[in-house]
Order: structure tokens, then C-alpha cells, then sequence
């Protein structure tokens, strides 16, 4: 249910509205707008109808919300949310880019990697300390010693640390040394570890599973939201198909979807979602083209010897090229890269 208020709402009047939901045993989440609150009501919504609030004064009209995410949903929330990270700010006009390598292999790799891509115009420093990998035997990535290089090359190259969180036990370590916790699209529908980062204070990059649907996805990113956390951003990396010609197929259709349906921001990767650095570049021009806020790209000195996906990692020459491209893209869909 949606309980829109008036535009001149006085606050004794929008907390009198909270307390009410509240005495009712609903949860209230409320957004802010430039113009008006709107006030989403989680829980049983027969107790509403039971005890009308249309005649409370302040209250414009309430609505129920058809689809099953809400707090995510277009209904609660027109405008498009804008995430801050750092400096960056994820749903503006500004495209946001999150570069570096898939796995923290060492520090000077990481911060040769990370002044590369901040000097091409990344503004995100992206790297895994935890790394899940198909094979028990791979690379698992560095833990703790992997998210200090992060900070230390983040804090040296006036960088943003955006890394992946794969267990709840991890939280409080990931939290102190990044600036975004990422969850990756293995932990999509792992709710509890949704609760948690829901809990969070720190802004989420929720990817979409490898075989999730949008309502799945979105359904995903309700439960971060439910917990009290807005700021999410979501990332389309690819799903799986017959295709086999590439590792994953780069769902392009998903971003201008994400946009009717969302106010949340939605980045691209299409490292993950082509898997051949070659296929990079282009499906990064056309996620921009698309309507997307910003792209994550994988950046490797010497892909030849990354210890995980080097075969769809960039030489930081080609990374710089790349930005150069697709900024073409950027200026000529209204935005700024």
C-alpha cells in the first residue's frame, strides 16, 4: 500500500500518519520527494481497510501497490534514486565507472591497475578479496590481507573501494574497509546475507543471478530496501541461455525494463556478461545506449597471468579507449561519462 500525502503535509501531520501504520503493527518506510512524501506500508494491508487513513488530515489518496516488490517500485518512489558512493553519484546524469581486477592478486598489480583507471575517468576501484569460484580448487582470492590493499590503493588514488561480500560472518570486516559492498550474483537469493547488508549503512551493488528473472531481481533488492537500506544500485552482468558463443548473454533488454519499473539507478557489466574482452567494448557503448548509470569493467596489467577471468579483462590501454568511445555514446544520449 502507497499513502500519498499532500504537498503541504506538515510534519506533525506526516508523523501523526507513521504512528497510526505503526499502531496497526505495519512497518512505514518514507520517501521524500521534491515535491511530496510518500509513505509505503509493509505488512497485512487488511488492517488498512479496516481503519481507513484517506481521512486523516494531510493524507491525499492511498494506493495499493499491484506488484509484488514495493519499496523498489516506480508506485512508491517516481523519481529515480541517485546513490552516493564516495564522490560518485550513481543515477545522475554522470555515468559511474567501476574499474579494476576481478581478484586482489597483490598491491603493486592492484595499485598499477588502479591509476590507470583512475586516470582514464574511472571514479570506482573494483576488486575481490573473497572470490567465489565454480572450482573448490581456484583462487579464492586474499580475505582481510586483499581488502587492506583495496584501501590502502583507494585512499592513495582518490578512489572508491567497491568488493564483494560473500558471507554474513564477513560483514563487519567488508564494512570497514569498503566503500560499497557488493553482492554478487551466486548470493542474489540469499536472503539472509540480503537481510544483513539491508542492515548496512554502507550503499549495495546487487547483481542479477545467473538465471534470475527482473521480478526476481527486483524481488532481490526488496528484501535490502525492507531492512531500511535505500541505497542500492543493481547491476545487470548477464544470464545464462543456449548461446554459447559467449559466457553469459548481456541482457540489455533488462536496463530500460529495471527504468519502468524501478527507481532504483542500474549499471552494466558487460566483462562478465560477454566473458572475451573483445565483446567489452561494444556491449559497453550499447548498456550506455540503453539508459544505464554507469558500467563495471574488469582491468588487468598482464590478463595473461590473472589468477581469475583474464580472458575478459582489459589492458589498461584498451580500458582508456574504451572510455574515450563510449563517452561518444554518453553525449549523445544526454549523458556525461
Amino acid at each position: 500500500m502507497i499513502i500519498v500525502l499532500k504537498p503541504d503535509a506538515t510534519k506533525k501531520q506526516i508523523n501523526h500518519v507513521i504512528e497510526r501504520i505503526t499502531a496497526l503493527g505495519l512497518k512505514p518506510m518514507v520517501s521524500k520527494g521534491t515535491e511530496r512524501t510518500i509513505i509505503g506500508v509493509i505488512g497485512p494491508e487488511d488492517a488498512l481497510r479496516v481503519q481507513p487513513l484517506e481521512v486523516i488530515p494531510g493524507v491525499e489518496k492511498v494506493m495499493p501497490v499491484l506488484k509484488p516488490y514495493k519499496l523498489v517500485s516506480r508506485e512508491f518512489k517516481p523519481q529515480p534514486s541517485v546513490i552516493e558512493v564516495g564522490d560518485a553519484k550513481i543515477g545522475g546524469r554522470q555515468l559511474v565507472v567501476m574499474a579494476g581486477p576481478c581478484s586482489v592478486e597483490n598491491g603493486q598489480m592492484l595499485m598499477e591497475t588502479a591509476k590507470a583507471v583512475k586516470q582514464a575517468g574511472a571514479q570506482i576501484l573494483r576488486g575481490g578479496a573473497f572470490k567465489p569460484r565454480s572450482s573448490p580448487y581456484s583462487f579464492q582470492g586474499l580475505g582481510e590481507e586483499g581488502l587492506k590493499y583495496l584501501r590502502e590503493v583507494a585512499q592513495t588514488t582518490d578512489m572508491s573501494v567497491v568488493t564483494e561480500l560473500m558471507d554474513v560472518r564477513h560483514l563487519s570486516l567488508v564494512e570497514r574497509y569498503a566503500d560499497m559492498i557488493q553482492i554478487g550474483a551466486r548470493n542474489m537469493q540469499n536472503f539472509e546475507l540480503l537481510k544483513e547488508v539491508g542492515q548496512s549503512k554502507k550503499p549495495v551493488l546487487l547483481k542479477r543471478g545467473l538465471s534470475a528473472t527482473i521480478t526476481e531481481f527486483l524481488l532481490a533488492a526488496e528484501y535490502i530496501l525492507d531492512q531500511g537500506n535505500f541505497n542500492v544500485v543493481l547491476c545487470e552482468r548477464g544470464i545464462r541461455s543456449f548461446e554459447d558463443q559467449t559466457r553469459f548473454t548481456l541482457d540489455l533488454n533488462a536496463v530500460p525494463v529495471i527504468k519502468k519499473l524501478s527507481h532504483l539507478p542500474v549499471i552494466v557489466d558487460p566483462s562478465h556478461g560477454t566473458g572475451s574482452w573483445d565483446y567489452v567494448l561494444p556491449m559497453a557503448r550499447a548498456g550506455v545506449a540503453a539508459g544505464a548509470d554507469g558500467l563495471m569493467i574488469e582491468v588487468h596489467p598482464n590478463p595473461e597471468v590473472a589468477l581469475s577471468d583474464g580472458p575478459q579483462s582489459l589492458l589498461p590501454k584498451k580500458f582508456a579507449d574504451l572510455m574515450k568511445e563510449t563517452a561518444k555514446v554518453a553525449k549523445a544520449v544526454g549523458r556525461v561519462l
